[in-house]
């Protein structure tokens, strides 16, 4: 049988992939994106900046400029593309989403044949513990995950172009370090926000807010959204934080925003990535599986989500794309479902 050199170049290209991953972490562990963009941009000047040997510096460059990541040489200078600047230290940077990816993250997908094979967490076979679990035993972590979370929020400034906030009381659910909510208050002057997370991600939260909109338009609560939300709400949101749990458990979450809407005006926004079982895309299916393997978790259908918010007496009554493959339900509470 003749060999398929394009199948082998593709079968290579695929597991080779880990490397070129780790070759990337590996930069941003070094700071060399940095390093390029302050004028220490040859091979010697990056070897003292950082203190690796110069001969593996030179080795590893060589591979990131012919991946795109670098232009130039060792002796004449290296020069950022538009990949490394992504990875420059900032707010909106994606290099904690990088050293993320390339440790914690790394370590889960080394258990992927665990994960699959038992439908549990490979993080967890890594580590020991759950990886929410982990995260809270883990301020350092869990500032990286909060960044990497708000450096996949590119699509958040088209969130107020899909829905009309105007005049509203708008509850974050499970809002994170707020950067959500602060881009719907920015956009809309005369809505008002709460934003609702754990107690360890108050602190975090009420700085960015209060430095992005002003402490007047926003209040802050601590809790449990499986115990309960705050109360009062004319929309209710939940950004990419019902993947991790059950079916039962994301109904809960549902029926506590319908429970707490102020009149059946008010509306739930489930935003999040979509898997379909039939011409899926590489994307969600990526994403899905790196959730089985972080978190036992999963991402679900459309006909899914529309089953759970029926059990919980909520009806989709339309829907909007967003970048990066996200979708935004938008839902309203059955008339007999109000309390």
């Amino acid at each position: 049988m003749a060999v398929d050199i394009q199948a082998t170049r593709d079968v290579i290209d695929v597991i080779t992939g880990g490397w070129r991953a780790q070759a990337l972490y590996t930069a941003v562990k070094l700071d060399l994106p940095d390093h390029v963009e302050a004028g220490r941009d040859t091979d010697p000047e990056l070897a003292r900046a950082t203190g690796a040997d110069e001969r593996g510096v030179h080795r590893l460059m060589r591979l990131l400029v012919a991946m795109g990541v670098f232009e130039g040489d060792g002796t004449t200078g290296y020069r950022n593309t538009p990949v490394s600047t992504a990875l420059l230290a900032g707010p909106q940077s994606l290099h904690d989403m990088c050293l993320l990816y390339g440790e914690e993250f790394y370590a889960a997908w080394g258990h992927a044949h665990h994960a699959v094979s038992t439908a549990s967490s490979g993080f967890e076979a890594a580590y020991g513990l759950p990886f929410y679990d982990h995260l809270g035993q883990d301020p350092a972590l869990a500032r990286r995950f909060q960044h990497t979370m708000n450096a996949g929020s590119m699509f958040f400034h088209q969130v107020p172009e899909v829905f009309d906030f105007s005049g509203r009381t708008v509850v974050d659910v499970g809002g994170g370090g707020g950067h959500l909510l602060a881009t719907i208050l920015a956009a809309t002057p005369d809505a008002g926000g709460v934003l609702f997370d754990r107690e360890h991600m108050m602190l975090k939260a009420r700085e960015h807010l209060v430095a992005a909109v002003g402490p007047e338009r926003v209040r802050l609560v601590g809790g449990d959204m499986f115990e309960g939300v705050p109360e009062g709400g004319d929309v209710y949101i939940l950004c990419r934080v019902l993947a991790g749990w059950d079916d039962d458990a994301v109904v809960g979450v549902f029926e506590n925003c319908r429970r707490a809407m102020a009149d059946p005006s008010a509306r739930l926004l489930v935003i999040d990535r979509f898997v379909a079982d039939k011409d899926s895309t590489v994307l969600p299916a990526l994403w899905d599986l790196h959730l089985l393997v972080t978190t036992g978790g999963a991402h679900r259908t459309l006909d899914r989500v529309t089953s759970l918010l029926d059990r919980a007496g909520l009806d989709i009554v339309r829907t909007a794309e967003l970048p990066m493959e996200t979708t935004a339900l938008v839902a309203e509470p059955r008339p007999s479902s109000q309390p």
